[in-house]
Formats: structure tokens, C-alpha cells, sequence
């Protein structure tokens, strides 16, 4: 039995800032990782997605702007730094690192087989504390078929240096409205099939329609209210999607974009009472699992993103060092990194209904309002919506469509963490001209009216 003080089960984000800040405690560490010390985001999801969004947001915001013209695009060269971003899928030079801090690096699966117990391969691991952070793994709906045609996840999607002439995608959620405008942009003839009433349906219906209006300016094709029933190869080679309404939609490749799964099979949880009704950990406030078992990341299933797996790894890495504090998900930010981008946090009206809030809203369009999108493009986009619990006056939720949404919405995701009443934010806010953040001025005098009523 090999002894350690720490063993960290999964090196995605989460996984690593774990251990990173294990080591810096002074820990005797050992890791395992079955695939690539970084995870799903930096080699097939945030990292070569946001790579190759940027290059077509450039070129089509360049084209937005009065004197200049749409550049020329060297996809290959687009591609190349892509690879170059993810490190060519090798994560040798992070092998190398951790067992240069001191860790021990073991490359293969792991899993708990009882507590303070990990088996990695043939060897048995004894260890004070485990961090369990597995991620998640890709959902493949019930459709008939949908195993045999070849269809892209996220993985074959982000990696890719071939282009489909046509390409459905199904699910209209944050990764297949990114992925649909991705491959738009760059000449490939996009349908989305989403069984949702709007795209991106875990926000307000508003936001998802203005999300729906800029991608169809792109030439997408979008199916709202579609059940896809089977799904199989034609005589010519290419994927035909037959819906429940009996429409069939062709092309030349199918990417599935319908969500993920916690990645708990396998892993042992249920050996150590850690393992939730849901198929997600069990999980309090510290991050803890069970007793000397902590959990962080997508396996959780909490709120699949990687911001959170970083903030869950603080967590419980402070709880293991004994200055823990709480995890509060009230604030956390969401971002789909379309064009232009739909950024989001707190509650949407529609779970604040659910909630029983008493919400006031106050919605800006942003070219009417302030000064800064005429200054940012031709033709200026963008809107902002805030909510407000009338009881408290407190912000409980936004969200807003515009260039950069992912980068101001923080300023609300501040105030909703922060409890700060409306009065207050406003006035205590005094926001640089010209930015996008001053939309909030008039949105939050109105939503103060309100409250004040």
C-alpha cells in the first residue's frame, strides 16, 4: 500500500487547481488522470472553441466597423494555433510539471474502493484526503441510429481541420449555438434542430431570441420544437434526421450538442456514501462527499463549467486546510460566446416565478441608451435586462446580448453575490464613458423607481 496525504482523482481544471494548491500546502500528492492533465476544456471544449470563435468574430466584427473591410481568413493558420492552444493533444509538458512540484503522476483510471482507499491500475493508494474530479462525459439522446452514423460530439468538432459542406446540429443550448455560428462563419451550410421553444433555454425566452435573430443573420437554419426520432446514412454517404413531425433534414455531418452527464460510473463513489440519488455526488456546502472524500467540477452536477470547478476546488481545498468557507452559487456567471455574446447570472424571471420572487425588471437597448456601441461598430446590437426582488430591492438576476457581455456582466454578478441593494449599487456606481457598462445607469434608476413604488 502506497501512502499519500492527498490524492486528487481527475486533472481537469477543477482537478488542478486542487492539486496545485494541495502541493503549495506542502502535501504529499498523487494524481490520476485516464486521458489528458487538463481536461475536456483546455484540449476539447473552452480552450480550441474560444480559439477558433475568436478568429471568426474578428473577421466578421471587422467588417462592422466604418472604414474597414472583411479581412482575408488563412483557415490553416487558424487551425495551427488552435493545435498549438491545446498542445497538439499532449499533455506531456503537464506530466512533466506536476512530478517536478513533487507529485506523483499515475496516467490511467482510478477509482475509490473504500475510504481513505484508491486503486490506479495494479497499485493501491492509501490516502488522508481524495478529491474526486471526474467531469462529465457527453449525453447521446435515445435516437435510433445515433450510434452508427459517425456523429461529432464537442471532441471531433473542436479538433477538426476538415469542413463538412452541411452540418445539423442538434441542440440549440450554449455549445451547439457557439458551434453552429463557428461553422456558419466558415462557410458551412448550418441547421439547428432544438426541441425548445427558444435557443438557449435555460435563459429568459427574450435572450434566447435575440441569440436566434444573430445567428439566423449568419445564415443558420434553426428548427425549434424538434424531436429527432432516428437518424441513418444515405446511398451518397451523408446523415438524414428524420423528426417526430416526419420532416427529414440531410447533410454531410451530424453534431450531437445535447448536454452532458456527471462522469461517476466507475469511480467508486457508492463505496464510500457518496453517491446522490440523481447520478451526481452528494455534496454540502464545504464540497465534501463523504467523510475525507471531497468532490468539485462537472461531476457534481451543480453547474457544469469550469469557473466552478475552480471555485469548488477553492473550497475544498480550504475546507482540507481547515479555513474553509461556503460554497454560494446565487452569483455564478454564464456566458455563450456567440457573436454577439449572451452573458447571464443570478436567477431568469422564469425561475424566479418558480421561486415565488417578486421581481422587477428593467430592460435597456443598448444603442438607444449609451454611447458606446456607435462607437464599437455600424449598425450597433446589444440589450441589457435586470432583475430586482421587490421584497429586498435587492439584483437577483441579468443578462445581456451585446459585444463583450461575458466580460461587464461581472459588475452584476458582484452585486447579486454581494446582496447589494439597487439604491446602493446606484449610487455607488460611476462607470467610465464610453463603456458598455453605463447601460447599467438607466437600468437600475428604473428598476429603483420600481422598487420605490
Amino acid at each position: 500500500m502506497e501512502r499519500f496525504d492527498a490524492c486528487v482523482i481527475g486533472m481537469g481544471p477543477g482537478g488542478e487547481v486542487a492539486a496545485g494548491r494541495l502541493i503549495d500546502a506542502g502535501m504529499r500528492v498523487v494524481v490520476c488522470e485516464r486521458d489528458l492533465i487538463g481536461g475536456e476544456c483546455g484540449y476539447w471544449a473552452c480552450i480550441p472553441s474560444k480559439t477558433l470563435l475568436r478568429v471568426v468574430e474578428a473577421r466578421a466584427a471587422a467588417a462592422r466597423v466604418a472604414g474597414l473591410d472583411r479581412p482575408a481568413l488563412d483557415l490553416g493558420d487558424a487551425f495551427s494555433y488552435r493545435d498549438w492552444m491545446i498542445r497538439g493533444l499532449d499533455d506531456s509538458a503537464q506530466v512533466a510539471h506536476y512530478r517536478e512540484r513533487g507529485a506523483e503522476v499515475i496516467k490511467g483510471e482510478a477509482s475509490l474502493t473504500g475510504p481513505g482507499r484508491v486503486r490506479a491500475g495494479d497499485r493501491e493508494l492509501a490516502c488522508r484526503y481524495v478529491v474526486v474530479a471526474t467531469g462529465s462525459d457527453p449525453v447521446l439522446p435515445p435516437i435510433a441510429g445515433i450510434r452508427d452514423v459517425g456523429a461529432w460530439t464537442n471532441k471531433e468538432a473542436t479538433t477538426t481541420s476538415e469542413l463538412p459542406d452541411s452540418l445539423i446540429v442538434l441542440g440549440g443550448g450554449p455549445v451547439g449555438v457557439e458551434l453552429a455560428q463557428l461553422f456558419a462563419r466558415l462557410e458551412v451550410e448550418v441547421t439547428i434542430v432544438h426541441s425548445g421553444e427558444w435557443l438557449v433555454s435555460r435563459e429568459d425566452r427574450a435572450a434566447g431570441e435575440l441569440v436566434e435573430h444573430a445567428l439566423a443573420d449568419d445564415g443558420v437554419r434553426i428548427v425549434k420544437r424538434g424531436r429527432a426520432r432516428s437518424v441513418r446514412k444515405t446511398a451518397d454517404g451523408r446523415i438524414a434526421l428524420r423528426l417526430a413531425d416526419d420532416r427529414e433534414l440531410r447533410a454531410r455531418q451530424l453534431l450531437v450538442a445535447t448536454g452532458r452527464a456527471p462522469r461517476v460510473r466507475g469511480v467508486g463513489l457508492e463505496r464510500v456514501g457518496a453517491l446522490g440519488d440523481q447520478g451526481a455526488v452528494s455534496l454540502d456546502a464545504h464540497c465534501r462527499a463523504a467523510e475525507d472524500v471531497w468532490a468539485v467540477g462537472d461531476v457534481t452536477g451543480v453547474a457544469l463549467f469550469t469557473h466552478v470547478a475552480k471555485y469548488q476546488a477553492r473550497v475544498a481545498v480550504a475546507d482540507i486546510l481547515g479555513h474553509g468557507f461556503q460554497a454560494d452559487y446565487r452569483a455564478v456567471p454564464r456566458v455563450v460566446f456567440c457573436d454577439p455574446e449572451l452573458a447571464a447570472v443570478g436567477v431568469s424571471e422564469r425561475v424566479a416565478a418558480e421561486r415565488g420572487i417578486d421581481v422587477v425588471s428593467a430592460t435597456v437597448e443598448l444603442p438607444t441608451a449609451i454611447a458606446r456601441p456607435y462607437t464599437f461598430e455600424r449598425q450597433p446590437r446589444g440589450a441589457m435586462r435586470l432583475l430586482a426582488d421587490r421584497a429586498s430591492g435587492e439584483l437577483v438576476g441579468a443578462w445581456a446580448l451585446a459585444p463583450l457581455a461575458g466580460e461587464w456582466i461581472h459588475l452584476a454578478a458582484l452585486a447579486i453575490g454581494a446582496r447589494l441593494p439597487v439604491p446602493r449599487l446606484l449610487a455607488a456606481l460611476l462607470p467610465q464613458f464610453p463603456t458598455y457598462v453605463e447601460a447599467y445607469v438607466p437600468a437600475l434608476e428604473e428598476l429603483a423607481a420600481a422598487i420605490a413604488r
